[in-house]
């Protein structure tokens, strides 16, 4: 996921981008841990940020595991990935269960050492059920280490609030709004168009139109030898985004910032980019705003934000009782219920062909056909490669751009401090 976005956002200051999940299972333990308690009981914990929609599984599994005790620890998107990579290094401390993003992935699988293989515990026959592109993107370059189970996929669609395009005079339909912005060009003129009209501001974030812009390109800020490419997709990206930031069209926020979760409700944006794990983001933050969103196609044409992993650090103490979680969580019957819920949408593209998928639609999003929308769009994506620096990078270069947007930077020279501040994390 998401989660966060991307899915499908984070703080800048904070240079990782994944979350570790962790939970409580049932078994005994192969590692040494034994069981936390003279009573057999277990305990699991799960890292993980934004909304994975565990909440009502925990309970679920706990019901049926009675030694089994999940403990869900939520924390801030970059934050948990930096805290996991500095646990794997001390080799202590590591949650049972860990969810790393899509960003962090080739930097973990770097160290699958650190990491229970997958392929040991009979995962092996998950691949034919996930996307080739999601299996392999944590696998290990040999093809020999699994590190992780695929929950979510992105895709990219935009969520904006009817009842603010109808202020402004724009039009209110899915699809009259997805052909206002067929480019993000388009997009931008239909945001001065918002903005002149309401003096109100139209996106959220510079970083947010940043992060969508760059998952369409081919190739983002490293190719597949490693080796930094500014001057391909983020030059495309950072110019659309610097030129959307000159128009005023951005709110500045941070995302999954307080200020930014208060401007889901308050209206001080209009339209973000929407990957789907963004629709519980919303819907958890702004819940009487139910009936006001609604989804259109995302400028450009599909790409991707985000998705995650489930992995298990070998250094936990309930190795089997962990994989025993980890698998039935993204077994079908959890993984709608988790679509369904919060919006992620599941790895596994037979699940899109299910009724409970193919035919759901949101009735918080205006009963948009979430269960059409996003599949069409993983089926269709060729993600980009992501280097084992991509997470770090990404900070350096949305710090760049928060400068801009604060007016500590001027915009003509953003660009050179971008490609500067990305070469530093590049060479580290």
């Amino acid at each position: 996921m998401r989660r966060s976005w991307t899915h499908w956002a984070r703080a800048a200051a904070v240079g990782a981008v994944s979350l570790v999940m962790v939970a409580a299972c049932s078994g005994k333990s192969t590692t040494g841990g034994g069981s936390d308690a003279a009573d057999g009981q277990v305990t699991l914990k799960i890292n993980f940020w934004g909304d994975f929609g565990l909440t009502d599984l925990k309970t679920k599994y706990e019901a049926a595991h009675p030694n089994v005790k999940i403990q869900l620890n939520s924390g801030e998107y970059n934050a948990q990935h930096e805290d996991l990579q500095k646990k794997l290094v001390a080799g202590n401390g590591a949650p049972d269960i860990a969810a790393i993003d899509e960003g962090f992935m080739v930097q973990f699988r770097s160290q699958s050492d650190k990491f229970v293989n997958l392929l040991d515990k009979g995962a092996g026959s998950y691949e034919s059920k996930y996307l080739p592109w999601k299996w392999k993107q944590s696998l290990s370059a040999d093809g020999k280490t699994q590190i992780g189970l695929g929950t979510d996929v992105g895709g990219l669609a935009m969520c904006y609030r009817t009842d603010l395009f109808k202020a402004a005079g724009l039009p209110t339909e899915r699809d009259q709004v997805s052909a206002l912005w067929p480019t993000w060009d388009k997009f931008i003129e239909v945001g001065q168009q918002y903005t002149g009209k309401t003096k109100k501001k139209f996106i959220d974030s510079g970083t947010n139109l940043f992060n969508p812009i760059l998952g369409q390109q081919q190739v983002g800020f490293y190719n597949d030898q490693d080796q930094l490419q500014m001057d391909g997709g983020p030059k495309v990206a950072f110019d659309y985004t610097i030129k959307g930031i000159q128009a005023g069209l951005s709110a500045n926020l941070a995302s999954f910032q307080a200020d930014w979760d208060k401007g889901f409700t308050s209206g001080s944006f209009a339209v973000l980019a929407c990957p789907a794990w963004m629709l519980g983001h919303i819907k958890d933050t702004a819940p009487k705003t139910e009936g006001k969103w609604d989804i259109a196609a995302v400028p450009g044409g599909g790409g991707n934000w985000g998705g995650s992993f489930l992995t298990i650090p070998k250094q936990g103490k309930h190795v089997d009782e962990a994989y025993k979680l980890l698998e039935w969580l993204v077994q079908p019957e959890q993984q709608i219920e988790i679509f369904k819920k919060v919006g992620n949408l599941p790895s596994q593209p037979a699940l899109y062909a299910d009724p409970a998928i193919a035919d759901f639609k949101n009735p918080f999003f205006n009963n948009a056909p979430v269960g059409q929308i996003f599949p069409k769009m993983a089926q269709g994506l060729t993600p980009q490669y992501l280097g084992k620096k991509n997470g770090p990078t990404r900070v350096a270069v949305e710090n760049v751009i928060t400068r801009v947007q604060n007016k500590s930077l001027k915009p003509d020279a953003a660009w050179g401090e971008a490609v500067k501040e990305a070469e530093k994390v590049a060479k580290s």
